[in-house]
């Protein structure tokens, strides 16, 4: 019984560990390949690379992602990060035109002078 009683501490300690560490990662894991076998043509993603695109055409465990007009690449089902929404894109573009748009020219001061 004494045995017994000193096992229990590991084993909570195992039941911990897999609460806190692996269920998390395998619900994660779950919910990208839900995400990833969802995508369909015309879809715009962001790769896990960071690059954005527009999914042209699904073949196999591949896509064919169109990052520039007529620049299309061929990536990996794992290399799309997630799948952008369009309210995500709007967002994106107002964060852009606030940042820089103060005035860079190196004549542009308060005397005028450089």
């Amino acid at each position: 019984m004494e045995s017994l009683a000193s096992l229990l501490p590991l084993v909570g300690i195992a039941l911990l560990f897999w609460l806190l560490l692996i269920r998390p990662a395998q619900r994660r894991q779950r919910e990208t390949l839900r995400m990833q076998s969802a995508i369909a043509v015309g879809d715009e993603v962001m790769l896990t690379s960071g690059i954005f695109g527009t999914v042209q055409a699904v073949v196999d465990d591949r896509f064919e992602v169109e990052i520039a007009p007529g620049v299309v690449v061929t990536v990996a089902r794992g290399a799309v990060g997630t799948v952008v929404t369009k309210a995500e894109l709007s967002d994106e573009a107002e964060r852009s035109d606030s940042v820089g748009s103060e005035s860079t020219d190196p004549t542009d001061n308060q005397t005028g002078e450089r």
